[in-house]
């Protein structure tokens, strides 16, 4: 359109000016005052209003709101100056239609003296692109909420981040992400620009079944969730119109809802959905981010059999009680299951899980809500009583052993389990949290060895031996953490060849203000506080370790034992471990043996020999250590699957002294043979014990004649150094 301004220009001019008002972009000109002079067709179709209603006007009235103040500064600068940041470029800007929808267009201005006042003139080209800006908005949002999901920023930040994007490109907006929790409610991850009586709308809703059955098959219903515009309701004054979409995971199960609410007046284009639309994989993103990181936290603090807590969150806990300024004081439960190896054995492992977390519920049951109870591992229980005392314990231990009386039904057998329970108090037992969780476990012991079904307070049955106990307990557990604990070998020769046989393991430990304590002393209470079995695994891993650094420096060590307890045999998982560990160190598996006292050997329930016979198929030696300790019948031990006894060092040193002696260890050897078994002697300390065991017709020997326990660096030259050295490699 032309103004009256225009009656004075050229002929020529005004052919310009009616071939610009049929250009397929937007024009438009101003004159020296910033007045638009010029407005053409196109241009108003981009913002949505006529020609005659911009004309004359300051061209201000066409840029957003926020920049008309500064607007004319900027044209003015350039008229005053020369200097061109907008003439002769080219460049997006974002402006709203008069009907409030959002627009993009791609910019670029041109200048030039005009007429015979010659005054400067400042037309615009503009070419609509905002679907094309839309959808590179889109995907540099997604970019940035992906990074930003690689990071360690809360969801939260990032669903924030998200909802003020999409509110940027929908003007007079405000975004929202809702979630939807495990009892089908929604809850707000996202939405600072909603009303208090907006989010408790929201958060009234309750989807059924066939909402979210309607909602993963077309993910548009979520509208008629979120919006309600029934006349008269109330609910809906503040927005007066809304574009939603359901949230699915990649396994099309409904997670979530995202939705923008308008206050425009005026119906705008269908652009908004579609922002909606390309939002939504970055909102599936974020909140299936969230969930993860759920259940993470959640494995990381409960025990998946009882959902409990389990050992690291309960101690985190205690820490914090014991740091709080006015730390209070509290009792210290520690519970164990009475015979459950039995009732695993005789039912199996399923039913024996099935009874731990039927204990876990009752204890939950006699618990108040301030008790914090968890799961220690095994079939130990654990309970904090805040502000407990020792009465307070007592009464809730006699209390909790009454209510486990009550019989169990397990595959249609009914069971009574009784608990054995473990109390300390803090700080009267201490300060130092592992001690105060050993006390409890010792005083557990104490009530289990005494009569089971019962409870005890440490404090009333301390001693010396005791209180030592507790601080080795509490020790050994950081040292195991703190890999304290180190293999010594002690080298074992053929009698045959006199060369190197195999080397025996053995565990040493040497504290840091406790000094060297001895593995007589260290690994009986290792197995009363059911620590020993991590002592076992730890054992075969360093072994494994060792047998490669040895093989890389041309020493080869034909085997070595490692001494488990009767509870790695009860683990079923005990040879698939073992079998992984030879797999990772790519070692053959007679490399490896491991030792079992003759006690823990005549055990021979199911578990146990299931596990022997595993071990010995795969090829792993199987060492019956302690010979001539216990009480084993030869019917019992020739079903073993043996590869080696050991007689017991007890023996060895009797020689010269005992007789009886001679003949056990004589018969011992003889039995070996007959079962086609290595035999191996343990403490052969003096030439007299080594002829007459030759004499016997030992295969092994192994003793302080030969060497003692090693380092493992000192193997090699302890080899070289022999007489009759020779690499077997």
């Amino acid at each position: 359109m032309l103004t009256s301004e225009s009656s004075a220009l050229s002929h020529d001019t005004t052919l310009y000016f009616d071939m610009l008002e049929q250009a397929a972009d937007g024009v438009v000109i101003i004159n020296q005052l910033n007045h638009i002079v010029f407005f053409n067709t196109a241009a108003e179709h981009l913002w949505g209003c006529s020609a005659a209603d911009v004309i004359g006007k300051n061209v201000n009235c066409l840029v957003p709101l926020e920049h008309r103040a500064q607007h004319d500064g900027y044209i003015n600068h350039n008229r005053n100056t020369g200097i061109n940041h907008i003439v002769g470029t080219s460049r997006e800007v974002v402006f709203s239609r008069t009907n409030g929808d959002y627009v993009a267009a791609e910019m670029s201005i041109s200048t030039a003296i005009i007429g015979p006042d010659k005054q400067r003139y400042y037309m615009a080209f503009l070419k609509g692109v905002t679907e094309e800006s839309h959808r590179r908005k889109i995907l540099d949002l997604q970019n940035r909420v992906f990074h930003e999901l690689s990071g360690e920023a809360p969801e939260q930040d990032i669903a924030d981040m998200l909802c003020s994007e999409a509110e940027q490109l929908v003007p007079n907006s405000v975004a929202v992400l809702l979630q939807v929790n495990s009892e089908q409610n929604l809850e707000i991850l996202s939405g600072e620009g909603l009303s208090r009586r907006k989010i408790a709308m929201l958060m009234r809703i309750v989807l059924t079944d066939a909402d979210i059955t309607a909602l993963t098959l077309a993910p548009e219903e979520a509208r008629a969730i979120v919006w309600n515009d029934k006349s008269g309701s109330g609910y809906e004054s503040e927005f007066l119109d809304c574009w939603a979409s359901a949230i699915c995971n990649g396994a099309g199960e409904l997670i979530g809802i995202f939705a923008l609410y308008s206050r425009n007046r005026d119906k705008i284009t269908n652009w908004p959905q579609k922002i909606v639309a390309g939002c939504v994989p970055s909102c599936a993103a974020i909140i299936e981010r969230g969930k993860t990181r759920q259940q993470l936290s959640r494995l990381d603090r409960y025990d998946p059999l009882t959902g409990l807590l389990n050992r690291n969150a309960v101690t985190t806990i205690l820490k914090e009680m014991t740091l709080q300024a006015a730390c209070a004081p509290f009792a210290l439960l520690v519970l164990d299951v009475d015979l459950f190896q039995d009732i695993n054995n005789l039912m199996g492992y399923d039913q024996g899980d099935a009874l731990l977390q039927t204990m876990a519920q009752r204890l939950i049951a006699q618990c108040r809500s301030n008790f914090i109870t968890g799961r220690l591992g095994g079939d130990d229980f654990v309970v904090i009583i805040p502000n407990g005392d020792h009465d307070i314990a007592n009464t809730f231990a006699d209390s909790l052993t009454a209510a486990m009386r009550e019989p169990v039904v397990i595959n249609n057998q009914e069971f009574i389990i009784s608990l054995s329970i473990g109390i300390s108090l803090y700080p009267d037992d201490g300060l130092e949290i592992e001690h105060i969780l050993n006390r409890a476990e010792m005083a557990m012991l104490e009530a289990k060895k005494t009569a089971r079904k019962s409870f005890r307070l440490l404090g009333s049955i301390a001693n010396d031996d005791v209180r030592a106990r507790v601080i080795i307990g509490s020790a050994l557990r950081k040292a195991i953490q703190d890999s304290e604990l180190e293999l010594f070998y002690q080298p074992q020769i053929s009698i045959k060849n006199n060369m190197l046989y195999g080397v025996e393991a053995l565990s040493r430990w040497h504290h840091p203000t406790l000094g060297t304590i001895p593995p007589s002393r260290f690994i009986p209470i290792a197995e009363e506080t059911a620590q020993i079995e991590a002592i076992g695994l730890w054992s075969l891993n360093e072994a494994c370790v060792q047998i490669v650094k040895w093989d890389a420096i041309g020493l080869h060590v034909p085997t070595v034992s490692v001494n488990l307890s009767a509870a790695h045999f009860s683990n079923p998982s005990l040879t698939e471990q073992i079998v992984s560990l030879l797999s990772r160190y790519n070692l053959a598996a007679n490399r490896l043996t491991i030792e079992i006292t003759e006690g823990g050997m005549m055990q021979q329930n199911i578990e146990t020999m299931t596990t022997l016979t595993a071990l010995r198929e795969v090829g792993v030696g199987l060492s019956l250590d302690d010979f001539g300790t216990g009480f084993s019948s030869l019917s019992r031990i020739s079903h073993l699957p043996l590869t080696e006894i050991k007689i017991d060092r007890s023996f060895i040193i009797n020689f010269e002294k005992d007789v009886s002696s001679l003949i056990v260890t004589e018969a011992a050897i003889n039995i070996g043979k007959r079962l086609g078994v290595h035999v191996v002697t343990e403490g052969v300390e003096d030439m007299f014990q080594e002829t007459r065991l030759r004499a016997m017709g030992c295969d092994v020997m192994q003793g302080y004649l030969f060497a003692r326990p090693m380092p493992p660096g000192d193997l090699l030259h302890w080899m070289q150094t022999r007489p009759s050295y020779a690499p077997m490699v």
